[in-house]
C-alpha cells in the first residue's frame, strides 16, 4: 500500500500557520508528501524546504486572487497539490495548514486504509474534528463548528476539492466514505491576537470583495476572542508535533466556559446534541456507508 500526503500553503509565517506541524504529523504514514507552495510575501518556501525529509515534494504555484466567490481559490490550490500525487499511490491524505493529527490516531488511520484499500466502494475516510479557539485549552462546542470532514481520499483524479476546500466530490457527487475513530485537531483559531486579526483582514478577501471586508472586518490591532458563543475546556493531550509551539504561547485567554452566548433556540439544539449526539439540520458533504 502506497500513501501520498498533500497540502497547500501561502504566507505561513506572516499568518502563523502551523504548517510544519501539520506536515510532520502525517509524514510517518506517507511515502511522499506533496506541498503546493503559493506565491508568498514571506519565507514560506524556505520554511517548507527546511523540513528534514526526503519525502517532501514541493510544487510552486501562483494563486489567482480574483477567484473570490466562495473561497474557490482554496479548492483550486488543493487540486493542484492532488494532481501532483504519484499515480501509483492507493490513498491521498489531505491536511490543511492549520490541522494536525495526533500520533495516537496514526495506527487507526493506517488500519482503515488497509481494510478498505481494495473496496472500491469506499472513496474516502471521514474524520472527527476538534476546533481549538483562543488558546490550546478550549475547543468550540456550538453548532457553528463542523464536526466531521473527509481527509483521506482514494487516489482517483476524478475526485476534486469542493467549494472552499472543506471537502471533496467526485463528478460533483458526494463521496461514499467510512467514518473512522480518528480526530483532526484544528488550530486555525489559535493565534496571537494580532496575528489572528491580520489573518481576518486578509483571509476574508478569499471570499468577499475589498468593500465587503472594509465594511465587515473592523480595523483594530488585535482580534477580540471574547465574542465566541460557547467553549468547553479541552481535557486531552495535544499532538507531539505541536508541543514546541504550545510551549511558546505568549498571550492569555480569560474565558469562563460556563457563560454561553446562545439564544433559546441555540440552547435547545445544544442540549439535544449533547444528550443524543444528534445535530438537527447538520450539513453533510459526504455519504457514510455502513
Amino acid at each position: 500500500m502506497k500513501i501520498s500526503g498533500f497540502t497547500f500553503v501561502r504566507n505561513a509565517l506572516t499568518y502563523d500557520y502551523p504548517i510544519v506541524e501539520a506536515i510532520t504529523s502525517i509524514l510517518p504514514l506517507c511515502d511522499e508528501m506533496v506541498v503546493s507552495v503559493g506565491n508568498s510575501e514571506d519565507d514560506t518556501l524556505a520554511l517548507i524546504r527546511s523540513i528534514n525529509s526526503d519525502k517532501i515534494k514541493i510544487i510552486e504555484t501562483v494563486w489567482d486572487d480574483t477567484l473570490r466567490e466562495g473561497g474557490r481559490v482554496l479548492a483550486v490550490e488543493t487540486n493542484k497539490a492532488f494532481a501532483a500525487v504519484a499515480n501509483d499511490s492507493d490513498w491521498a491524505f489531505y491536511i490543511q495548514g492549520d490541522e494536525v493529527i495526533h500520533e495516537q490516531y496514526l495506527p487507526v488511520i493506517k488500519a482503515a486504509m488497509l481494510q478498505y484499500k481494495d473496496n472500491k466502494k469506499v472513496e474516502g475516510l471521514l474524520f472527527n474534528y476538534l476546533h481549538f479557539y483562543g488558546s490550546y485549552d478550549y475547543v468550540g462546542d456550538s453548532r457553528q463548528w463542523y464536526r466531521k470532514e473527509i481527509r483521506v481520499i482514494r487516489n482517483d483524479k476524478h475526485i476534486q476539492s469542493y467549494k472552499d476546500a472543506q471537502g471533496f466530490r467526485k463528478n460533483n457527487q458526494k463521496l461514499n466514505v467510512k467514518a473512522i475513530d480518528a480526530w483532526v485537531y484544528h488550530y486555525g483559531w489559535v493565534k496571537p491576537p494580532k496575528a489572528q486579526q491580520a489573518k481576518q483582514q486578509t483571509f476574508h478577501k478569499l471570499w468577499h470583495s475589498d468593500g465587503w471586508v472594509q465594511q465587515n472586518i473592523p480595523l483594530v490591532d488585535e482580534f477580540d476572542y471574547s465574542t465566541i458563543d460557547s467553549l468547553k475546556p479541552f481535557e486531552g493531550t495535544h499532538p507531539e508535533a505541536m508541543q514546541a509551539r504550545i510551549d511558546k504561547m505568549n498571550w492569555e485567554l480569560s474565558f469562563d466556559p460556563a457563560r454561553k452566548k446562545l439564544s433559546f433556540k441555540q440552547r435547545f439544539l445544544h442540549v439535544i446534541e449533547t444528550i443524543f449526539g444528534w445535530r438537527i439540520g447538520e450539513y453533510k458533504n459526504y455519504k457514510i456507508i455502513r
